[in-house]
This record gives structure tokens, sequence and C-alpha cells, in this order.
């Protein structure tokens, strides 16, 4: 069974689906593993690395795709303006694709996907399960966009982190808001911490307190009133329009206070909910920093722009975009490490072993000998189809 490993084509997308350290356990295994000649590199890994590794090195993507039994990627396929053809069609028919692939808005990939009847499983959908911790690749790289946000905060805070006794007299350590404590949040809070800020942590989730509280932060909490705060995988559920009004105004009276706040809040599926209004950043101090890493998604921070820094009267607000392909050495090694072993859990004796009854692939899998089978993405595509 052949395996390919192309580069990644998605603008400044540094990171690959397989490391070199990756390669010898598939290998191990009975496949074979082809990359593509420079697929490393944004990463810094060599095709000699590769090839030490027992991969071989294939010039071009058009026969890589095209001979592969199984393609493994970080971004979803997408045209590839080089060669002129989406990299769906690059593929041969009845091929396996696992990548990066939100079921709720990849509605024409998806659609291209089970039209070529390739089998695609999605890593945002591998369930929060024990047996699946190792293929959590949503998980690996938040803990990368958790860590970066916190440099960002600090690079761009016109004042230090740390407390530093100084012979020009002590200075105070800023104060940190981290709102939402998911993986990400959670690294967040960590870096910060060894940054030597005093931080804060909030989640609507009560349950995350003693998370918080774990790493050496502050639990700032407000009481609602709504009961089942967390869906069955561990993540918020969207608030109701009388709680986030509430959430909303709170939080103004708390931001104010921070001299950095950095948001992560998301809800699967949905727009990020409006954390931080424009009304809320007038009330901070100038110089001031918001760090939103639910700018993809609409952001928490409603004077948030996707991509962009922007400067509201003196507070710099990040809105940024991939932030694991700013670290693609270690963001690259977890996901290999996810992405293996979600395929090795698909392989017996060296074939593909498919198991529908399986919780695992049943979860992630998203088209099918020509149908597309995840719920979401069959909803995405009910939705758009009734505009």
């Amino acid at each position: 069974m052949r395996v390919a490993v192309p580069k990644e084509i998605a603008a400044g997308e540094r990171r690959v689906a397989l490391v070199p350290e990756a390669v010898a356990p598939l290998v191990k295994a009975g496949l074979e593993v082809q990359v593509q000649a420079g697929a490393g590199e944004g990463a810094f890994f060599t095709a000699e690395q590769y090839q030490q590794a027992g991969a071989a090195i294939v010039a071009d993507a058009g026969p890589l795709f095209g001979e592969a039994d199984v393609i493994l990627k970080v971004q979803r396929p997408a045209e590839d303006t080089h060669l002129g053809r989406h990299e769906v069609d690059l593929m041969r028919e009845g091929a396996v694709l696992i990548s990066f692939l939100p079921p709720a808005t990849s509605g024409e990939v998806v659609r291209r996907l089970a039209a070529r009847r390739i089998t695609a499983f999605s890593m945002e959908a591998i369930p929060r399960i024990s047996r699946a911790q190792m293929m959590d690749a949503l998980s690996s790289q938040a803990t990368v966009t958790g860590y970066k946000a916190a440099l960002i905060a600090a690079e761009t805070l016109p004042r230090f982190f740390p407390m530093l006794s100084t012979a020009a007299g002590t200075i105070f350590p800023a104060k940190v808001l981290v709102l939402g404590a998911g993986v990400a949040g959670l690294q967040a809070i960590a870096t910060a911490r060894r940054l030597g800020a005093v931080v804060w942590g909030y989640d609507v989730r009560p349950a995350v307190k003693e998370q918080i509280e774990s790493l050496g932060a502050k639990f700032l909490e407000l009481k609602l009133e709504e009961k089942d705060l967390e869906d069955r995988g561990g993540y918020a559920r969207e608030l109701s329009a009388e709680a986030q009004a509430r959430q909303q105004q709170w939080l103004a009276d708390q931001t104010k206070e921070f001299d950095a706040v950095i948001t992560t809040a998301l809800v699967p599926g949905r727009p990020a909910p409006r954390l931080i209004t424009k009304e809320t950043v007038a009330r901070m101090r100038p110089g001031s920093v918001i760090v939103d890493l639910a700018a993809e998604a609409g952001g928490n921070c409603e004077v948030t722009e996707p991509g962009k820094t922007v400067d509201v009267n003196g507070v710099i607000v990040h809105g940024p975009l991939n932030l694991p392909s700013t670290i693609p050495v270690h963001a690259s090694q977890m996901y290999a490490r996810n992405v293996s072993q979600l395929l090795l859990q698909l392989i017996k004796d060296g074939a593909l072993h498919l198991d529908l009854d399986d919780e695992l692939q049943r979860s992630s899998l998203i088209t099918h000998e020509g149908e597309v089978v995840h719920e979401a993405a069959k909803a995405s595509l009910a939705g758009e189809s009734s505009q």
C-alpha cells in the first residue's frame, strides 16, 4: 500500500503531514511511503532525512497523487494553481485521504471527494474518547496556538510581563486575562505564567476552575443560571442570547483592568461567541493588547480583523490565522504522530481495513463510496442547496 505526502499548497502553510521520524513505523507496518520533493522544507526536514527513514522522494505532485492509495495532508485539498487542477482531481478514484477537513465548512471539497469516490477522514472529527487521544490533532495544534498567542501578547505589550527588581525600582508584573480554558487557553495561561505575568482565566464551564488554578492562575467566575454548559465532547455549548448579553457586560467591567487579553472561545460548527464588544475595547487602557485566537471563526472581539493587527485608540488587536504554521517543526511533529496513529488504526496486515462499527472510524469519516456520510457535512450541504 502506497502512502503519499504532498507539499502543502495553502498560502503560508509551512507544516508537513509526516515528518521523517514518523515514516519508520509506517514502513515497518508494510507501507510504502512517498514524499513530494520540498514537502518538508518549510519545517526544515530535508529529502535526505526522509530517505534515511525509508521514504522515497517524488518530484511532481501529479504522479504522487495519482499512484497513491492513501494521501496524508495538513490542509484540506485545494486548487493547485501551478498544475491548473484541483488536488482532489489528481487523486485516483477510491483512494483514502486523511487531513484537516472541517465537515461543516468544506462543502465544495466534500462534493468533489464524494464524486471522486474518495474515502476521506477529517482530523477535526476525531472523537474525544480515550483511545483516540494520540490522534487528537485539534488538541495538538491548539497547544501550539496557545503558546504562540502568549508570545505575541508579550512581544506587543509595551511593558514587561514579569516582575523585576531593578536599581531603578520594582517593576510590577503584567496582568493577563485568558478567555476560554480549552487546550489553547490552558497553554496560553501556562506560557504567560512562565513568562512571569499574573494570569486570570475565564470559562463558562465551572468544571475547568481546577485546571486553571493548577497552572498558577486565578479563576475569574461569572455565575450563569444555565445548565449543561458542556457538550459530550467536553466543548462549551453556545449560550442563550440573554446569557451572552450578560457575559458581554460582565466582561466589559473585567477586561479594562488587564494589560493583555487572549481570547480562545470557540463553539464547534458555529461562529465564535462575541465576548468583547467595541465599547469594551474603548474602555481598555491605551497600550493594552488583545490576541483573538477565534479570528478565523469570526472573532471573539468585535473589532478583530482576521489575519490583521489593528490599533483601536491605542489598543492593539491581533487576529492571527494558522499560528501552528509559525512553529512548523514541533507543530509538524505532533500532527505527524496524530495522523500516523490514525492511519495505523486503518491498516491490517498491510492493507486498508475499514470498520464502520468502530466509533473512531465512523465519527471521523466524511465521504465513502461516493456518498457523504458525516452528519455535519450532510447538514451543511443541505443548507447550501436550500439557499
